[in-house]
This record gives C-alpha cells, sequence and structure tokens, in this order.
C-alpha cells in the first residue's frame, strides 16, 4: 500500500504529528493560506454572483507543487488545517489545486495529543461547504469595503489610507470614548473620613456616608455630597468633640465561583492585563502551544486546546483529570461535591472546547525548563485557570459598620476570607480593584474615640480611555468581531496610525479622528455597531447553513453603493481645502487659514509664500481652534536655539526651534536617569519600523537598555537604580538582574 497524505497549516504542527502518525504518513505545510484575493484589482465579480478570483499567492507555487506532487500518488489524502473558518478556506484551495475532491478527508484537531490526533483520523469528515461559504462571504465583504472606500480616501486625504469593515467600527468606539473624555465636565466632591479608634486599640478609617434618617426605610439611601471645602470644613467642626457610637453592624456571607475555562478574548484580556502582552502576541504563543512545544525526551507536544473559541465547555475526561489532580493535590475542602458546569452565551458557537491544558499533569513546574519566559507566563496562566475553574468557590464575609456621630453616618467596609477555594490557584483581578482590608471587632452601641479627621478633595472622572483589554470587551459585547479576529482589529487600526497607545490606554491620533468623522459622515451603514454586530449573525448563519452567502452579500451590497455613490459627489478634499480663520499672524498680521496633514490640523499664514509662519493647533469638540504652544524641552546642541517637541510617522522628537536653518533633531527625552549601573544617559522615547513604542538609554549603542515599561520617579532601595516602574500599583526595579518589588 502507498503512503497517505496529510496537508496542514503550520511546519511546526508537522513535527508533532509525525511522532504520532508515524512512517505511513507524508506529511505537508501550507504555511498559511496559499490562495487569496490579487492585491492589485478587486478580485470579485459582482455582477456574476460575487465571484471571488482566487490565485496562488506569491511565494507559494514551490508549496503547491510539493503538495499536488504529494498527492499523485497518494493511498488517502486529508487535509488537517485549524477547524475554523479560514482553515475551512484553505482546506479547499488545497482541494482545488491537488484535485481528486471526492477522496479528499477533512480532520479537524482540537488539541494536538496522541490521543486527539488519532481520534480526529479515525473519525475523517468531508469538506465543510457552509463554512467556506462563511469565510468567502467576510473576504468578499471586507474586500468590497476596502477597495472601494480606500481609493476615495486617496483622492480626498491622502494616499496610502485605508478603510476596513471592523476595524473602523473598533475605531469610531475609540473615537467615542475620547470625544466623552474631552467634553466631560469634572465636578468637585470632597470626602470626609474619620480615624476611629475602639478599646481594643486596632484604629479603622469611616467614611462620612448619609444622614441619619436617610436611611429609616429605605433600601439604598442616597450618599451625602459634598460639594466643597466650605461644606467639608463645617462637617469637620460639627464632628469634633462629639461622641461617635457604633449604630449598627451587619455581616454578610458571600460565595465567589471560580471562572470558567478562558474562551479566546478572556484569553487575551488577561494576558493583556496579567503580563502586558498584546492580543496578537498573546495569540502568536497561544498558536506555538497548540501546535506543539519540545519537552525534553518525550518530543514535541501539544500543551493546550485549540486557541480560537467562543465556547466555555469542556470534555468530561479533562473536568475528571483536573478533579483527581485536586484530589491528590489540595485538602479535601478544595474538591467540589460536582463538577463545575459552566453555560455559553447564547451567540457562542461552541464548535471547540474551551482554551484548557491538554493534560493537567503539564503542571507550569514541569514545563517551565522548557518554555521562554513569555511561553510559560502564557500557558501558566491557562493552567491555572483552568484547574482553579474545577475547584470550590471563596468564601468571604463582608461586614459594614455604621458609626453615628450627630446626625450624620460614617460607614466602614471590611472583608475577612472565610476560605480561599479556588483562589489558592487564580484569581482574575479587575483593572482598577483594590484589596479591602479587615475590620476590627466593634459592638453596638459602642463608643469609639475619634482620633482625626481627614478632608479630601477629589473631582470625578471621565469614563477612561481603551485598553486593548477593554477594547475587546465591548466589542465582544456588542457582537463585533470573533474570537478569531479579535487580535488583528486591535493590531490593525494601530498599524494603520489611526490609534496610538500611551501608557497602556488607546487614543485616536489626529489621521484617525479625520477618517473617522468621514466615515461615519459618508458610511453610516459600514460604521453602524449595530449593523456590523448583524452581519457577523449573519455569517455565523452562513457557516450554519441557514443563510444564502450570495443573497447576503447582495443585499449588503446594494445599500454600500448607494452610500459609496453619494460620498463619491459629496465628500470634499482635504488636500486642498483651507478655512479662513479669525487669528492673526504675530509675524506680519494677516489672517491665518486652517489647513489638515497627517499629523493633525494647522495654521499657515494666508501671506505664503512670502510669510513661511505656521502654528500647531487643537480643535475642540465645538469646532474652537487654539494655538499649541511649543514648550522648550532644552537648548539644541548645533544653534543654541530652544529644542521643541514635534511629532513624525515615528511619533514625537524633538527638534529645533529654528528649522529650516537648523536641522538638528533627536530623541524625545522622558527626564529619567537610565537604570543601568555607572551609565550617564537619559531614557528616551522611540518608535520601531513596526510602530510600537519602546523606550531606550539616549547612550545607546553603548548602552543597550530598552523596555516597554512606563518609567517613573524613584530610587530601588535593593540595587539603587535611580529609576523604577509602576504596574498595578506595585513598584518594580527598571534594572532587569534586580528584581526588587515594593510588596
Amino acid at each position: 500500500m502507498g503512503k497517505s497524505l496529510l496537508v496542514v497549516e503550520s511546519p511546526t504542527k508537522m513535527k508533532t504529528l509525525s511522532k504520532y502518525l508515524g512512517k505511513d504518513f507524508i506529511i505537508k505545510a501550507t504555511y498559511g493560506h496559499i490562495k487569496d484575493l490579487p492585491k492589485s484589482k478587486l478580485g470579485v465579480d459582482v455582477e456574476e454572483g460575487f465571484k471571488p478570483h482566487f490565485h496562488i499567492l506569491k511565494g507559494k507555487s514551490k508549496v503547491v507543487d510539493e503538495i499536488k506532487k504529494a498527492g499523485k500518488d497518494a493511498e488517502r489524502i486529508l487535509i488537517g488545517s485549524d477547524p475554523d473558518r479560514e482553515g475551512e478556506a484553505i482546506a479547499f484551495h488545497v482541494a482545488e489545486v491537488i484535485g481528486k475532491q471526492d477522496r479528499i478527508e477533512r480532520v479537524l484537531f482540537h488539541e494536538i495529543t496522541k490521543k486527539g490526533v488519532l481520534d480526529a483520523m479515525n473519525a475523517p469528515l468531508k469538506l465543510d461547504i457552509a463554512k467556506y461559504n462563511a469565510q468567502k462571504a467576510r473576504r468578499i465583504l471586507d474586500r468590497l469595503v476596502g477597495y472601494k472606500i480606500s481609493p476615495l480616501l486617496w483622492e480626498r486625504v491622502s494616499y496610502g489610507l485605508s478603510a476596513g469593515r471592523v476595524q473602523s467600527v473598533a475605531l469610531r468606539l475609540v473615537c467615542e470614548r475620547e470625544a466623552e473624555i474631552e467634553s466631560f465636565v469634572r465636578e468637585e466632591y470632597w470626602v470626609v473620613d474619620a480615624v476611629l479608634e475602639p478599646p481594643s486599640g486596632e484604629r479603622f478609617t469611616a467614611t462620612l456616608d448619609r444622614r441619619a434618617g436617610e436611611a429609616i426605610g429605605r433600601k439604598n439611601p442616597e450618599k451625602l455630597k459634598i460639594t466643597s471645602q466650605a461644606e467639608a470644613e463645617e462637617i469637620k467642626r460639627y464632628i469634633t468633640g462629639k461622641e461617635f457610637t457604633v449604630a449598627k453592624i451587619e455581616h454578610k456571607e458571600k460565595n465567589i465561583s471560580p471562572q470558567p475555562a478562558f474562551i479566546t478574548s478572556r484569553l487575551q484580556q488577561e494576558a493583556s492585563r496579567m503580563l502586558r502582552m498584546s492580543p496578537k502576541r498573546t495569540m502568536m504563543l497561544a498558536q506555538r502551544l497548540y501546535e506543539g512545544v519540545e519537552i525534553g525526551a518525550e518530543g514535541s507536544v501539544g500543551l493546550i486546546t485549540y486557541m480560537r473559541t467562543d465556547s466555555v465547555r469542556v470534555s468530561m475526561e479533562a473536568v475528571s483529570e483536573a478533579r483527581q489532580f485536586i484530589k491528590n493535590g489540595y485538602p479535601q475542602p478544595y474538591l467540589p461535591e460536582k463538577p463545575n458546569f459552566f453555560r455559553n452565551r447564547k451567540s457562542a458557537q461552541d464548535a471547540h472546547e474551551a482554551i484548557r491544558p491538554t493534560s493537567v499533569l503539564y503542571t507550569p513546574d514541569r514545563v517551565r525548563p522548557y518554555l521562554d519566559k513569555e511561553l510559560f507566563a502564557l500557558y501558566d496562566l491557562i493552567w491555572k485557570r483552568f484547574v482553579s475553574s474545577q475547584m470550590t468557590q471563596k468564601r468571604i464575609e463582608t461586614k459594614t459598620v455604621d458609626v453615628a456621630v450627630g446626625d450624620h453616618v460614617f460607614v466602614a467596609r471590611g472583608n475577612t476570607v472565610l476560605f480561599d477555594g479556588f483562589t489558592k490557584i487564580y484569581e482574575e483581578v479587575g483593572e482598577d480593584e483594590e484589596a479591602v482590608a479587615s475590620l476590627p471587632d466593634v459592638k453596638k452601641g459602642q463608643v469609639l474615640v475619634h482620633r482625626d479627621t481627614v478632608m479630601e478633595q477629589r473631582f470625578t472622572n471621565p469614563p477612561p480611555r481603551y485598553s486593548e483589554a477593554s477594547l475587546i470587551r465591548t466589542l465582544e459585547s456588542k457582537g463585533i468581531g470573533r474570537p478569531s479576529t479579535y487580535a488583528t482589529i486591535v493590531s490593525t487600526v494601530q498599524e494603520r496610525d489611526y490609534v496610538t497607545k500611551e501608557k497602556g490606554r488607546l487614543m485616536p491620533t489626529p489621521l484617525g479622528r479625520t477618517v473617522n468623522r468621514l466615515l461615519s459622515e459618508f458610511f453610516p451603514m459600514v460604521l453602524d455597531v449595530g449593523f456590523t454586530a448583524k452581519m457577523e449573525v449573519r455569517l455565523d448563519e452562513i457557516e450554519d447553513g441557514k443563510k444564502d452567502w450570495i443573497k447576503s452579500l447582495e443585499k449588503f451590497n446594494s445599500s454600500f453603493e448607494g452610500e459609496l455613490s453619494s460620498a463619491q459627489e459629496r465628500m470634499k478634499s482635504l488636500k486642498k481645502e483651507e478655512k479662513e480663520t479669525d487669528i492673526i499672524c504675530d509675524k506680519c498680521g494677516k489672517k491665518m487659514l486652517l489647513r489638515w496633514a497627517k499629523n493633525g490640523e494647522y495654521l499657515v499664514c494666508s501671506g505664503k509664500p512670502e510669510c513661511t509662519n505656521k502654528k500647531n493647533v487643537r480643535t475642540g469638540p465645538d469646532g474652537t481652534i487654539a494655538i499649541v504652544e511649543s514648550i522648550a524641552h532644552g537648548t539644541c546642541p548645533a544653534c543654541g536655539g530652544n529644542l521643541i517637541e514635534k511629532r513624525g510617522r515615528f511619533g514625537r522628537f524633538l527638534a529645533c526651534s529654528n528649522y529650516p536653518e537648523c536641522k538638528h533633531t533627536e530623541a524625545f527625552s522622558l527626564g529619567f536617569a537610565c537604570p543601568m549601573e555607572g551609565c550617564q544617559g537619559k531614557l528616551v522615547e522611540k518608535t520601531s519600523k513596526k510602530k510600537k513604542k519602546f523606550i531606550s538609554c539616549s547612550e545607546y549603542p553603548k548602552c543597550s537598555f530598552a523596555t516597554n515599561k512606563e518609567p517613573t520617579e524613584g530610587e530601588c532601595p535593593a540595587c539603587g537604580a535611580p529609576t523604577l516602574f509602576s504596574f498595578r500599583k506595585t513598584l518594580y526595579c527598571l534594572r532587569k538582574d534586580c528584581g526588587w518589588k515594593s510588596r
């Protein structure tokens, strides 16, 4: 008998599979997609039922020839590309180049383990035409939007711009959040705390909450609002010298259940929060863990199940193994009587299990020697999350103490952990959550000693800018994107210079705001959040065989063509547009004109070319124009002029104010000393060719220090390094071989 051919996507997967399948199989890899629409043209025949013209990708001819040659003499032909829409498209394209489609079998590897592989090989399927149609529909939708809107943006705004169907909606969310922040009016309020001491001597702090009468008969009495320092001072005078009496003590026990094993979006969010990994990096590492990692004498082992899923379902075998592991390794109270099961959201596809270790016996300690730092950190997160999902609840006691003084009530709240349960292994902590300490024992009617009154001025805060994690959470909650696309959406808006990341938060660039404004005005359907979510549902229905992909595209295209036609007629060219303002040129006295550029709007004198005066500006939400004054950041070493902040395609930099006479530039200094011992350099901001921000030493290449962490003032008490960094309210030393942290 001849050998069988198995075609997979990744060469890494080939190595692991060959170990399980032996010499009877020839295994070839496609190295991703082998066919796609052409880059130089639309590649979709709209009039002929949206027929796509897929062609062999540049550089893939050799790969295709090898697969075709292997397929000629193969006894069996199986395609084991990834078990999602993109994988199904690859399977169909491989089948097309091999021919013999009636003989081709499809295998779905949900985990690259011996059992998972052999089970899949023993239960081959037919190619799934409905799943392939869903991928085709998505690809064509994206091509129609991208290849018809982008040329319009090139013509009217700037060459090289692009618009994506889902990415544009993500950009809209970021821009809308920025507009909310800019229009937010801060309100002043004051917090009045009393430092109290019971007979035990263990002091605690209670916060003024309400007036005494407001609690009667009301489940949630309205909190007392203190809007000025004068009011706070009046309250301080009122309570000084009065008796503080414990009016009420309330104890409540609360059970906190473990979270299910990760779905794709939750993994990306937690890796972003806990490990500071971008969603794109998280998925690259997860792919490696899924496809196989060399584990000593065992060879290549797939450590996790398939990493693109929105289902929390887990196999009973995996649950049983986890429960046995907990039973053997932890005291009896940590194992619940029955397994924990979790319910999927209505929109979940449930095609794949949740992301879990292929075996809990591959403990973090066991695999640590074989994984690099990042790979281990991600595996550790996945392993702990899954094992903790099968442990008992955490039990806490919440204690609330009401302290009356005159007609005011001060409230103190505390938590005591009665049993740590699943948090013995893993606990998900929100971005801004703080630990709540326990309170000392007090009794109702007890008089407390008033030691101090602390008044603090605060202001209401606008909604926070999105982090990559919170943007993914919002996209998911609104039904936009799918597990396979979240990372791409978030990375694409940054790669296009529409969004930039500042201190871990996403901000729209001037270019991003302009593109969003134009798309929102002229393509309201494409940028409508609800419409985009409905399209995702429609694609799911095509995959399930419930909707026709051609009719779905026809419905979209008829509306889209109407918007496109209107935009082509009405969208003005920003390249040529100049708006006269009332701002007077400080050099010649003529009026200034407002112009647009990729890096933002600016003013130019109407007396050009004789007067070359230019000003950077910031336009407010109400259309008001404010000149951005250049702040000196030191002296130019070339001519003695001022160094001022400027922005270019690679972010911020310092340039001489005497440009164009003096063309001196240098990296933007953050004002912190380099933490490396003996180095006299300063930390400067840089941007890589891939437009990722990082911080390095100004003495490079003499000093090779670089980090993506945000520095903060302070000296390390352990090694004396002059600069630290802060993460999750903990300080760390920036010197890599030190390891000091504040708690």
